[in-house]
């Protein structure tokens, strides 16, 4: 097989309906089953209709995409009934039934019972478990005994209704059970569907699903394979410039995650392309191992100062720069070098009366940086050169010698285990600021800090931030996490809602607020703590009833559970018993809320989720 070159496609107008229509849809028609990975991604199902000769659960159809829209914006589908209309680019539910050309492609063909020949090529995650064996999975997931083959499908992790929110990825890891591979997907069909086990799921449930070879069929005549099932969905057909499917999220999404991912994790047989054979070891993508998931800017910093190698991170004065590397080392030595003199930063010279000699004296913050070394030589320590933009520059190049020859004064050597972060304004962000020699500009790694609404809510949610200012800048989307400075009134920034959350808990007053964040976002912040919502605390310590619990409209209930979203791992079973009183769809926004993306917190979830299915099993 050759995984490598190809592209994907989708099928066409003419190529469906058309003048030019292939043998496989002529013959066979036009309606095709859906798989469980694609409903669980949001594929629409239909229990009315099923592919011809199969009434099991396996041969309902859905909907699906071509590849041609028409002048006013619209993309030709394919309903679940066969017949072809035309549909909005932005839905998330429609079927991907991709296609593309085999002529290079060594595989065994067979000839199905449909009439036409028939191939596997690729592997993907396509049916759920059985529910004994989910249970198994279930349980040897949650022990941590299940081993990661290391490889992953790449899926949107948008929701149904997201019509205006851009490709997000999702990774689907793959793991390796008794000679088997399944992925733990988490369903985001908010239909509640009954997969092919005969099992139904709720929005939020998570699936375990075993990858398997994908199916295909061959048009000879086109040269052609072509899908025999709807492999995935979730996937906006939106396209960036109208009429080039080049250009569509679909195209983008068939053409760098799903030709990759369908490539098997266990390929040992050569490459046939043609008459050539090629050894797979000058053919694969990745011939050094590396990893090539998306980082963050605290990875960068972690990565960098793992790896000895000074950083620099940029960004205004309130994007909490110096946060980043507490978090790394809360015990940072840091140095203010806008304030700093040669003598604080290099050390000094002085008179040994007693001697009569001239004695050099270290600076203080190396000692106490000696000393941290010394008495943890296992740990990193940074030095932190705070305002390094803000600084003279002379005290800038008395930096660049510490920083280039890890040495003070030309005497002192750093520790081994010391690590140099600095930071400080650009040009455009700070009057005050002084431009970076070039020289010293290129001894570091350079890190652009921007806070997003998500890294802070993190952020937050470990920082003791007050709940109210919490919820509201999550219920904002984090609109108001920023307002734009004007010189003459208080705007919004992340550093300000800190000062925010400290004033909130000293005067329990929001309208103090406006001194720090302006009378508009004052004024917008009172209205919302002054809706009707149940607190972590309250549900936690017990004070509420569910009389009143009912009484909370829908945005009352989304406020509440924001708040609640901030609960710690210890706390986190009681209230999910309390969300769930609130419904499905607001348990499901709380576990994606609480979870924020991070992988422990959804193995924790997961554990949870585990635990309440044992009791609801026990009790029965």
């Amino acid at each position: 097989m050759d995984f490598y070159g190809n592209k994907f496609t989708l099928l066409s107008y003419e190529q469906i309906s058309g003048r030019q229509m292939i043998d496989v849809i002529e013959k066979l028609g036009t309606k095709c089953a859906v798989t469980d990975f694609a409903i669980l991604l949001g594929a629409y199902v239909s229990d009315e209709y099923h592919i011809d000769d199969d009434s099991s659960l396996k041969g309902r159809t859905g909907w699906w995409w071509t590849n041609t829209s028409n002048k006013y914006d619209e993309v030709l589908v394919v309903s679940h009934n066969g017949d072809c209309d035309w549909g909005e680019p932005e839905k998330r539910s429609g079927g991907i039934r991709p296609i593309i050309s085999y002529s290079d492609i060594s595989s065994n063909l067979v000839r199905g019972e449909s009439g036409f020949l028939e191939t596997e090529y690729g592997e993907y995650p396509q049916y759920t478990v059985d529910t004994s064996l989910g249970k198994m999975l279930d349980s040897e997931f949650s022990a941590g005994k299940l081993k990661k083959t290391g490889k992953a499908y790449t899926t949107d992790s948008r929701v149904w209704n997201d019509y205006s929110e851009v490709f997000k990825a999702i990774k689907h890891y793959e793991y390796e059970f008794n000679g088997k591979r399944y992925v733990r997907v988490q369903n985001i069909n908010i239909s509640y569907p009954k997969l092919s086990n005969d099992d139904e799921y709720g929005y939020g449930d998570y699936v375990w699903i075993e990858v398997a070879p994908i199916k295909w069929l061959v048009d000879e005549k086109e040269n052609l394979l072509i899908s025999k099932t709807l492999i995935a969905s979730g996937i906006r057909f939106y396209t960036y410039n109208t009429g080039y499917f080049k250009d569509t999220e679909m195209y983008m999404f068939l053409n760098k995650y799903f030709a990759k991912d369908i490539i098997p994790s266990n390929i040992q047989e050569p490459i046939l392309k043609g008459k050539d054979e090629i050894d797979l070891e000058y053919k694969k993508e990745n011939p050094y191992n590396f990893k090539f998931e998306k980082v963050s800017e605290e990875d960068i910093i972690k990565g960098a100062v793992e790896s000895g190698v000074a950083v620099f991170l940029h960004g205004p004065s309130s994007e909490g720069k110096s946060a980043r590397v507490k978090q790394i080392d809360p015990d940072c030595e840091i140095i203010y070098l806008r304030n700093a003199t040669p003598d604080s930063l290099n050390g000094k010279s002085a008179y040994n009366s007693q001697t009569g000699e001239m004695i050099d004296v270290k600076p203080s913050w190396l000692k106490k940086i000696e000393e941290r070394c010394e008495k943890e030589p296992d740990r990193f320590h940074i030095v932190f050169f705070d305002e390094i933009t803000n600084a003279l520059p002379s005290i800038q190049g008395i930096a660049f010698n510490i920083v280039l020859d890890r040495e003070v004064n030309g005497i002192w050597k750093l520790p081994d285990n010391a690590r140099i972060v600095a930071t400080g304004n650009d040009m455009n962000d700070s009057l005050a600021a002084n431009r970076l020699a070039e020289p010293l500009f290129n001894r570091f790694a350079h890190v652009y800090i921007k806070t997003t609404t998500e890294s802070w809510l993190r952020w937050a949610s470990e920082n003791n931030i007050h709940p109210a200012i919490y919820s509201y800048i999550a219920y904002t989307k984090g609109r108001v996490l920023r307002s734009e400075y004007d010189g003459e009134r208080p705007n919004a920034d992340p550093r300000k809602w800190e000062m925010a959350s400290k004033m909130l808990y000293k005067t329990g007053n929001p309208e103090m607020l406006r001194a720090l964040i302006g009378e508009d976002i004052t004024r917008e912040f009172v209205q919302f703590c002054k809706q009707r919502v149940i607190t972590l605390d309250d549900v936690i310590n017990e004070r509420y009833n569910y009389n009143y619990l009912q009484m909370l409209n829908t945005s009352e209930r989304y406020a509440t559970i924001i708040g609640l979203s901030q609960v710690s791992e210890n706390n986190l079973e009681v209230v999910r018993n309390f969300v769930k009183e609130l419904g499905k769809e607001f348990e499901a926004i709380f576990d994606a809320l609480w979870v924020h993306g991070d992988e422990e917190r959804l193995e924790k979830l997961a554990e949870v989720k585990l635990s309440e299915k044992a009791k609801v099993i026990k009790m029965r």
